[in-house]
């Protein structure tokens, strides 16, 4: 199992070269050239709500971001440090507002819609984004 750890100042310049580093890692990993973009746009989404829940929460804690390249799979995790809470408490003190909430739910909804396999996870500690994509193995050379 070979692992990548990016970690990145939440700034919305940084997310680009998180998409990058992806799609580069993705491709070694053996996910299919035709999922390519699909990959760079879940990541980019989940870069860019990571980088606004630390900057709306005025977080200085880097973003980070885990590539896995498993047997069989290819996974991506983007995790922040902000607290998270149930949409339910939107108003409460110290709660995002209604508007940010709603932009969260819409990223969400892309991502799933990118990706097939996708875990989310929030809690007062942070949250992650769990994307996985199957790969192919890559042919054996024979000398």
């Amino acid at each position: 199992m070979a692992t990548v750890e990016l970690r990145f100042s939440a700034l919305p310049e940084h997310v680009r070269t998180a998409r990058l580093v992806a799609a580069a890692v993705a491709r070694r990993a053996g996910v299919d050239e035709a999922v390519l973009d699909e990959v760079r746009l879940a990541v980019g989404e989940a870069c860019s709500r990571a980088v606004g829940l630390h900057q709306s929460g005025g977080i200085a804690a880097p973003v980070t971001v885990v590539l896995t390249e498993e047997e069989k799979q290819f996974s991506i995790e983007v995790g922040d440090e902000a607290r998270h809470q149930p949409l339910h408490a939107v108003g409460a003190p110290g709660v995002v507002d209604e508007a940010d909430a709603e932009e969260d739910e819409m990223g969400l909804a892309v991502i799933s819609g990118l990706v097939d396999d996708v875990e989310v996870t929030a809690g007062e500690g942070g949250g992650s984004i769990r994307m996985t994509w199957p790969t192919t193995p890559s042919p054996t050379v024979l000398s």
